[in-house]
């Protein structure tokens, strides 16, 4: 099956992850980017691995929704209140917010956290991908007593699934990162969690792709999947009108997924959901001296030292398919940074970005066989899990479309479920 030539559409992390394992067995493979290689969501997100990271539907997170949403500075944030197909998204996003299905989800994303993690070591030293990366976990740090023991429940979740999770006081946790404010109550160590450069790493994989023999075109964007009369794709034309034929196209496009399933009569309940970034110089003042990445428990902001900078990034915002900065939310990363760090200044601004994730109702990725549509795969709907589960989600795909299955129980990934 190695011969067969598979077209993947979209160079982020899921895009390139996929072309890297297909490449590595033989099989020919052709990369279409519509601009360049990990500039989307893949270029600005907060850099974290986190496996055995909850899901974002969670039981009550809908209520907790609704009063944040006309929040403009809130970690979610709904800008088109009067959009159906949204509410239909929350609508169906909430009958997910159950106990039962965040343990089915964490029977997924437990196993294949330990995998992903797993290949991040084999690729960084086989590789020797230069995309900064290091291995010391993360910290999620609460202001508030009510944050330490809304924690407690999901310490215990993450511990069922074979991870080693440390709870710590507030002193213990100033103790090791004296950057901390005296009003921190708490906080939980990831021990098994990594971060790297994201834009870094997709170019890098990319790199080590070539070598296995993929090719790579960026500024190709795709208009349409191209299928014969059984409903079997069988390339894609390019806005140029090129025709590229293929016996699997791979659609990693995220966000902008949408267009090209509708065209096929093919509906998932994906909206894009917006983060933003900040990058800050912390010789100038501008961000704490962070030896190690942590998590604003209460605010969902990431702050990861990365290079010679740290990243804030974080907050979810539903405001359709656009790259517009709002002010107010790009400066809530910092504002909120400026509750839990003793010294945030407003100096030293290296970036400032949004990306769009690709968020599914259920909170969990697509990675499979479009039903009913032969030779047509997906894999999609990552949310803000699209770093952390690259790799295993590149193998997956590669094992699926080279040998028909994989090693792990993906079921509850299938699109079929739509």
């Amino acid at each position: 099956m190695a011969e067969r030539h598979t077209v993947i559409v979209g160079g982020g992390v899921i895009g390139i992850c996929s072309a890297y394992y297909l490449a590595r067995r033989g099989g020919r493979v052709t990369v279409l980017e519509r601009g360049s290689l990990g500039e989307a969501a893949s270029y600005g997100n907060a850099g974290s691995i986190a496996p055995g990271h909850l899901p974002i539907n969670k039981p009550g997170r809908m209520w907790q929704a609704i009063k944040w949403m006309f929040n403009p500075t809130s970690p979610l944030h709904i800008a088109r209140p009067f959009d159906p197909g949204l509410w239909l998204w929350l609508l169906e996003f909430q009958r997910h917010c159950t106990h039962e299905h965040l343990r089915r989800a964490m029977n997924l994303y437990g196993p294949l956290g330990h995998a992903t993690q797993a290949l991040f070591d084999e690729l960084i030293a086989e590789e020797k991908l230069a995309c900064d990366y290091r291995r010391q976990g993360y910290y999620e740090v609460f202001l508030t007593e009510r944050g330490v023991a809304g924690s407690r429940n999901e310490v215990g979740l993450v511990r069922e699934q074979g991870y080693a999770v440390e709870e710590l006081s507030g002193a213990a946790m100033r103790e090791r990162e004296p950057a901390f404010r005296a009003e921190i109550r708490g906080a939980v160590h990831h021990p098994e969690a990594s971060t790297a450069n994201p834009h870094h790493f997709v170019l890098e994989l990319a790199r080590a792709a070539q070598g296995h023999g993929a090719e790579i075109r960026t500024r190709a964007e795709v208009a349409a999947v191209v299928e014969n009369g059984e409903r079997r794709a069988s390339g894609v034309r390019l806005r140029s009108g090129e025709v590229i034929e293929a016996d699997v196209v791979l659609l990693a496009t995220g966000a902008y997924s949408q267009e090209l399933l509708r065209r096929l009569g093919y509906r998932m309940p994906l909206q894009p959901a917006k983060g933003y970034h900040r990058d800050s110089d912390p010789k100038v003042g501008g961000a704490p001296a962070l030896g190690v990445p942590c998590i604003l428990g209460e605010s969902f902001v990431f702050c990861t030292p990365m290079d010679d900078f740290v990243r804030f990034a974080g907050t979810l915002e539903f405001s359709g398919l656009n790259h517009e900065i709002r002010r107010a939310r790009l400066d809530e990363l910092t504002t909120a940074a400026r509750r839990y760090f003793e010294h945030v200044g407003d100096t030293g601004t290296r970036s400032e970005w949004c990306g769009l994730r690709p968020c599914l109702a259920d909170g969990l990725p697509a990675v499979g066989w479009v039903p009913r549509h032969h030779g047509l795969f997906v894999a999609n709907g990552h949310a803000m899990m699209g770093l952390t589960l690259g790799p295993i989600t590149g193998k997956i795909a590669s094992d699926l479309i080279l040998d028909g299955r994989t090693s792990l129980d993906v079921s509850a990934m299938s699109p079929e479920r739509f």
